[in-house]
């Protein structure tokens, strides 16, 4: 019976105990059933949390700003994309319109003309005003006969008999000239090559 007193005793305390750990262990952690996890409710805590949401708020209103500065940067870039694209020929056609007008004289000249050799030279200043217009924009043309046959550079149309040892692999005639713009090459020679 003392063994029963015992173990009653024991279980009474071991009660107690449970009790005083569940009333400490809810005062530590968060019971409240609106708030989430396991949190300490104190006033350091709430500050802290206070602080934490407004740092969240912050950095949110940061990301959203950042994103859209970068949309209307990609906007912004994109008009003016295609504002460059539609009037890129502008500058190029501009210095043309001299040569043009210089070639409508020519043809009025042409119908009435009757002194060959004066057309001819009227037509080589407009040809060679084109030529200075085209140069000063940065259009070279290339220099392909007598130089070696290069697939980066030329394309050959045919290959015939070279005239001499010399002219083997290298460029005959070019058939039609090829270009660079601004030191870029924008137009293949088309070539013949000795072999």
């Amino acid at each position: 019976m003392s063994d029963n007193i015992n173990n009653n005793s024991a279980n009474g305390d071991n009660l107690a105990h449970n009790e005083e750990m569940d009333e400490a262990l809810g005062n530590v952690l968060n019971t409240d059933d609106s708030a989430h996890g396991n949190e300490v409710l104190s006033e350091g805590n709430e500050e802290e949390l206070v602080k934490l949401q407004a740092e969240l708020d912050e950095m949110k209103d940061k990301h959203l700003r950042m994103i859209a500065e970068f949309d209307n940067f990609r906007r912004r870039t994109a008009k003016e994309r295609v504002e460059l694209t539609q009037t890129a020929g502008k500058e190029i056609i501009q210095s043309l319109l001299v040569v043009l007008d210089d070639m409508g004289r020519a043809e009025k000249q042409i119908e009435k003309a009757a002194d060959i050799n004066a057309m001819k030279e009227g037509m080589l200043l407009v040809f060679n005003k084109l030529r200075t217009v085209l140069h000063s924009k940065g259009l070279k043309p290339m220099e392909a006969v007598n130089e070696e046959f290069n697939a980066d550079l030329h394309e050959a149309i045919t290959e015939i008999p070279a005239p001499n040892e010399k002219m083997k692999g290298k460029v005959i005639d070019m058939v039609e000239p090829g270009y660079y713009l601004n030191d870029k090459l924008i137009r293949h020679a088309k070539v013949v090559v000795g072999n």
